[in-house]
């Protein structure tokens, strides 16, 4: 099967300082972390709100999307947390 994001709910866990979305690969449910250092590498100055990186994950929702598929591929595990390395400068560029 290939792993498919039908639903685009995604939620901030500000406890964890990360957000959390849901792939599906086939019937197996696979939860996707993503730390929001993502984002603060952006350099924007000042506290950013739980709306901001969630509009932040929305603006670059395919970028981020295309690395959880590459990292699914080659950990195939129900929880995968991103990894800050796995995305270069990809999304400083695209902000």
């Amino acid at each position: 099967m290939t792993l498919s994001f039908p639903n685009p709910t995604r939620t901030y866990d500000e406890t964890r300082s990360l957000i959390r979305f849901i792939g599906h690969d086939g019937l197996n449910q696979i939860l996707f972390l993503l730390p929001v250092a993502v984002f603060d590498r952006e350099g924007v100055p000042g506290r950013r709100k739980e709306r901001d990186y969630l509009l932040a994950f929305d603006r670059l929702r395919d970028r981020i999307l295309t690395t959880a598929r590459q990292a699914y591929q080659s950990r195939r595990r129900h929880t995968i947390e991103l990894d800050l390395s796995e995305f270069g400068s990809a999304l400083q560029s695209a902000t």
